[in-house]
């Protein structure tokens, strides 16, 4: 039995590796928060989201895939928490059957497989009951596959016939196994045998009809009892190792679905706190690959919603079509606010979820990089430009076409005119590699270069700031400016002191 509810056609790997840049990713993109509100506190439920956030689906097929189930998801909460409560429920109590740690013999193995797939048939049977009960609210492909699935496979005749097997296997009658000779009159050949059915109450009489012999083991025969015990684990050997087999399979089974609802669990926590706080969610609309596209409205941070007080302001981006992205602007008017909501999206748009805007339409890269700016090297090893360039040169050496670049403030260590410079070329190179760039500068000598050489081809944004100083923290498009107004920063912090030096 498959579920296939992450993927069409393969099995979601909760322990599969991260991108190599995971961490950084986690950072800068403060996925941290994404993490914990997906989690709420549970910690197997991070670690699959974590997994989850990190898919990088690379088809739009299968990221529609996945958007249609958690819309199933979405609609029908209580079946979804009650299909991962009996996931977690059954694997709980598969680990209160213990095995036999001093002596795994074939008979002892027999005796644990068949406690737990007794276990396993009940649990089977309220999971037969669940789907019949809940499958008609769904739509999507995955779970009307997953529900046809229980429904052929989970029926009356297999929970009879599974019954009479684990009753067999009770030897309430004992152990009938079938041997011939072999080799030195050796047995050879042990085979596990099902008791033939009593025609009726003759049978039944001792030494009736019956050709055999016999013989009985004395009660302190230790020798004795060993061999016997020896010839019943060859008899119970491959009977033994199906039955476990068979387990280990339907523990496999309850696993994988505990990993493949518990992320969309996670995405409906995080729906819940997003909601909670008045912010809209929606589903978005992917493209190929180098479709360059990028288009959004009311675009938010979903990390710093999840953490402020009051609602946050969303951006429009219309970015169809331009390889690079450059933002500019007044200090502290939200530039790299929404770059993080530009990564994020991105993350959240190739795992398959809803993404925080009002609408979001945007390409499949090939991966996510980030180079924002670090606090000084505390060992004092390297300079801030050197670390600065040891980070990209990791980068580039990661990144393909079709790769998408988030640049926070890059090579601002160092002088302007030496900063714009090495940006200028690293974006060069890039987007003539096909790599798309949002870059986050106060540098302008690159943003002027930038625009007056690239324009038709690049988006320029640049954050909104009113005659009396206010952020709006609103990135419409607009011509890079000399100034980022840090004197609107001086005032905030000295006040009264700058208003009398000025004066």
């Amino acid at each position: 039995m498959k579920a296939f509810l992450m993927y069409p056609d393969r099995d979601f790997d909760p322990a599969a590796e991260l991108p190599v840049n995971e961490e950084d990713l986690a950072a800068d993109l403060e996925l941290g928060t994404l993490l914990d509100a997906m989690a709420d506190g549970d910690k197997f439920l991070h670690a699959v989201a974590r997994r989850g956030i990190h898919s990088g689906l690379a088809s739009p097929a299968e990221i529609t895939y996945r958007q249609h189930v958690l819309a199933d998801c979405v609609a029908q909460p209580g079946a979804i928490r009650d299909l991962y409560d009996l996931a977690v429920e059954t694997i709980n109590a598969e680990r209160q059957v213990f095995g036999f740690l001093f002596r795994e013999s074939p008979d002892t193995i027999l005796r644990r497989s068949r406690q737990l797939m007794g276990l396993y048939v009940k649990s089977l049977r309220r999971l037969a009951d669940l789907a019949a009960r809940h499958a008609p609210g769904f739509r999507s492909e995955g779970f009307t596959r997953f529900f046809a699935m229980l429904a052929s496979e989970l029926t009356d005749d297999y929970f009879a016939e599974m019954e009479a097997h684990l009753s067999d296997l009770d030897f309430r009658r004992g152990t009938l196994i079938s041997a011939r000779l072999g080799k030195g009159n050796k047995g050879a050949g042990y085979v596990l045998r099902r008791h033939p059915s009593s025609r009726g109450w003759r049978d039944r009489l001792p030494a009736r009809n019956r050709v055999s012999y016999s013989f009985t083991i004395a009660e302190r025969d230790e020798s004795g009892m060993r061999s016997l015990s020896e010839l019943t684990s060859r008899g119970v050997n491959d009977t033994a190792n199906s039955l476990a087999q068979s387990a280990d399979h339907i523990k496999s089974f309850y696993q994988l679905l505990r990993a493949e609802l518990g992320f969309y669990l996670g995405c409906l926590n995080l729906r819940g706190q997003l909601a909670a706080r008045g912010q809209p969610v929606c589903y978005p609309v992917p493209a190929a690959p180098r479709a360059d596209r990028l288009s959004a409205r009311g675009l938010y941070d979903a990390s710093l919603a999840l953490t402020l007080d009051g609602t946050v302001t969303g951006n429009d981006v219309d970015g169809d079509g331009r390889q690079l992205i450059m933002i500019t602007g007044a200090n502290q008017g939200g530039k790299s606010t929404f770059l993080r909501a530009v990564g994020q999206a991105q993350l959240m748009l190739q795992a398959g979820m809803f993404v925080p805007a009002e609408s979001l339409a945007g390409s499949v890269c090939s991966g996510i990089f980030t180079h924002f700016k670090r606090e000084e090297d505390a060992t004092m090893e390297k300079g801030k430009l050197d670390e600065e360039l040891d980070r990209m040169s990791a980068i580039t050496a990661e990144i393909a076409p079709a790769g998408l670049l988030l640049c926070n403030e890059s090579f601002a260590s160092t002088n302007e005119r030496e900063g714009s410079e090495i940006a200028r070329q690293i974006i060069r190179a890039l987007t003539e590699a096909g790599i798309r760039i949002v870059f986050v500068t106060h540098l302008y000598d690159l943003a002027g270069y930038c625009y007056s050489s690239n324009k038709g081809t690049a988006l320029f944004l640049r954050a909104e700031r009113q005659p009396d100083g206010h952020r709006t923290f609103k990135l419409p498009e607009g011509e890079p400016l000399a100034t980022s107004y840090g004197q609107d920063l001086y005032r905030q912090v000295f006040g009264q002191q700058y208003e009398k030096a000025r004066a």
